[in-house]
């Protein structure tokens, strides 16, 4: 599960040119269309239960080993740049199952780059019809108006993620023009074999509510040179570290004064333990202060939250690394004891 907040980005050549006069955007995007659903409709807030029943049933034929959190679904009536009565389509039998569900986010930060994020999903009984091709026509020409109208000169993408085994929707991706970018593999660690103790000559402590902000602000630093990454604005930050699935008990900071410089911070999605057949924590978000790199805070920050996972009783932890990170995050994790499972290609169109 990677967060569409969080992939990071290549520098680019700054276009001189508005977004509005590269994307190509269609004067007027036609509602999707198809014989098998009758009605398409934006989603509302009272679709929350029905969603999750459809999204159980993709879910399991996609990524067996993981739901998808209803936390997700309420953030798009929650946050104020999800926009769902523009930004989704709910698509109906005659009979009222909903079978599809088309979504897209821009994202906030527009300062650097212009992102906006592809999502849909067909319901497995009714996959192979052509749902899904018109789906994404209106989530992509949906994208491409967005991008458009912030009238900004900046570089602009259109980001799409598929499981690497999906062959079908990478060449959908394919049909778009987008091209495969970037691969991020999930890695999973056994809690249950010994956790290095790596020597820090700085305090790591839990993450307490009292550093919330200078979290986000360490994040940000982090990932300022990472592929694809913007800033994650206050807004959707207080979502993540007020969700019901983070643990700033079982996360861990380094702290240089009232600054933090390193984390680890960790999730719990207990759902998904009868799917994976273990219990586990997820680390959402490992960084370092890009002043402080080369002074093994990572695996030292990593390694005290892993002890803390283990302590709570939590067999595995899990994480999904960029393949390409520029702080050679495969080794670390591979260092430390984890070991890849499955892969998730990045697909993007860029303006």
């Amino acid at each position: 599960m990677v967060s569409i907040a969080d992939i990071p980005e290549n520098a680019e050549k700054a276009p001189t040119t508005p977004l509005a006069e590269r994307v190509g955007a269609p004067a007027e995007v036609a509602e999707p269309q198809h014989p098998d659903v009758v009605e398409w409709r934006p989603a509302v807030e009272s679709d929350i239960d029905t969603m999750m029943q459809m999204l159980a049933l993709t879910d399991a034929q996609d990524h067996p080993t993981w739901a998808t959190p209803r936390s997700e679904m309420e953030e798009l009536f929650e946050i104020s740049h999800m926009n769902p009565q523009r930004f989704t389509r709910l698509g109906f039998t005659a009979g009222g199952e909903l079978i599809a569900m088309a979504g897209l986010m821009l994202h906030p930060a527009q300062d650097a780059h212009v992102y906006a994020y592809l999502g849909g999903r067909v319901h497995p009984a009714w996959r192979r019809r052509g749902i899904g091709r018109e789906m994404m026509r209106w989530e992509y020409e949906t994208a491409q108006v967005a991008l458009a109208e912030t009238g900004k000169t900046l570089p602009g993408a259109i980001f799409v993620y598929a499981h690497e085994p999906d062959a079908g929707a990478r060449a959908l991706g394919a049909d778009f023009g987008l091209r495969q970018e970037r691969w991020f593999t999930t890695m999973l660690r056994d809690l249950s074999q010994p956790i290095p103790e790596v020597a820090c000559d700085l305090p790591i402590v839990p993450l307490t509510s009292d550093l919330f902000e200078a979290a986000r602000l360490a994040r940000n630093d982090a990932f300022r040179d990472h592929w694809g990454s913007l800033q994650t604005p206050p807004e959707r930050w207080e979502h993540f570290t007020g969700g019901p699935t983070f643990r700033g008990d079982l996360s861990r900071v380094v702290l240089h004064g009232d600054r933090i410089v390193a984390f680890a911070l960790a999730s719990v999605h207990e759902e998904d333990w009868a799917l994976q057949g273990y219990t586990s924590a997820y680390i959402e978000l490992i960084g370092v202060a890009r002043d402080y790199r080369g002074r093994k805070l990572a695996p030292a920050v990593i390694a005290a939250m892993l002890r803390a996972a283990r302590d709570a009783g939590l067999e595995k932890a899990n994480l999904d690394v960029d393949t390409e990170s520029p702080t050679g995050a495969n080794s670390l994790y591979g260092n430390l004891g984890f070991e890849p499972t499955d892969r998730e290609v990045v697909m993007v169109a860029r303006f």
